[in-house]
């Protein structure tokens, strides 16, 4: 089996994937294919989202990746769906963070995570929350306990973020079922990793994850200016972007 640096796609896309795996993507194998297809999907309330994520991955695209599917689950909004070709190079990464078919976390491959990486699997699967949302948390309810453990030593050893692993309770149907979830429990830490993902924002749909909110008029401008020295947006799309999610924000209004 090949090792990381050896699967022959260019470092993008694979830091793209690696990000993705961690939130709404899969790498499936479809029946009767012998190599491997990367698959997400988003509403289509984030398209600009979608296109620049499928726009990143367009080595692994072909001319029909892109579809838009309608509503289903709990969601009423439409989705757009990314499907890639199947690739030899996707199975080689397959088989570098799968286990019996199954999305293995482990060290061996998150070290290959870059802050790309990282802002792909917070724009996938990251919110902000709390008051002025100033906490965060990382929806990782796929994974199980253990797997949760190792994603929050790999966030403090590597990119020194201290994340808190704990469960969330959802009713499905008769039962309450229980999930773990990261979360980022202090300002400072989750200003620290926002810092470290901004530059790797491209979308403005996506400013939203990292725009925190101050009462203090002064303590929020100092964000707003932080966002925009680190951002690829000029500050007046970051005011108007702020100004939205204000009015999404009850304590704001």
């Amino acid at each position: 089996m090949k090792i990381y640096y050896q699967v022959p796609l260019s470092d993008r896309t694979k830091e793209v994937i690696l990000g993705t795996l961690l939130g709404d993507g899969s790498l499936k194998k479809q029946k009767n294919y012998k190599n491997v297809r990367l698959q997400f999907r988003h509403s289509e309330q984030d398209k600009e989202y979608f296109f620049w994520k499928a726009d990143q991955l367009r080595e692994i695209a072909g001319d029909k990746s892109v579809n838009l599917q309608k509503p289903d689950g709990y969601s009423k909004n439409n989705k757009l769906r990314f499907l890639s070709k199947a690739l030899p190079a996707l199975t080689e990464l397959y088989e570098l963070t799968h286990t019996k078919n199954t999305l293995k976390i482990q060290r061996t491959w998150l070290n290959n995570m870059t802050p790309l990486s990282l802002a792909v699997w917070w724009c996938d699967d990251g919110s902000l929350i709390g008051e002025g949302g100033r906490k965060g948390v990382f929806c990782t309810d796929g994974f199980d306990k253990e797997s949760v453990k190792i994603l929050a030593k790999y966030m403090d050893t590597v990119w020194h973020i201290h994340t808190k692993v704990a469960p969330i309770y959802r009713k499905r149907g008769d039962k309450n079922e229980q999930y773990w979830r990261l979360w980022i429990q202090s300002s400072e830490e989750l200003q620290k990793f926002l810092k470290i993902i901004i530059p790797h924002i491209s979308s403005k749909d996506m400013l939203r994850k990292v725009l925190l909110l101050y009462k203090d008029s002064q303590i929020q401008q100092r964000w707003i200016s932080e966002v925009a020295s680190l951002s690829i947006f000029p500050e007046s799309i970051i005011v108007a972007e702020l100004e939205k999610k204000k009015k999404r924000w009850k304590a704001f209004r």
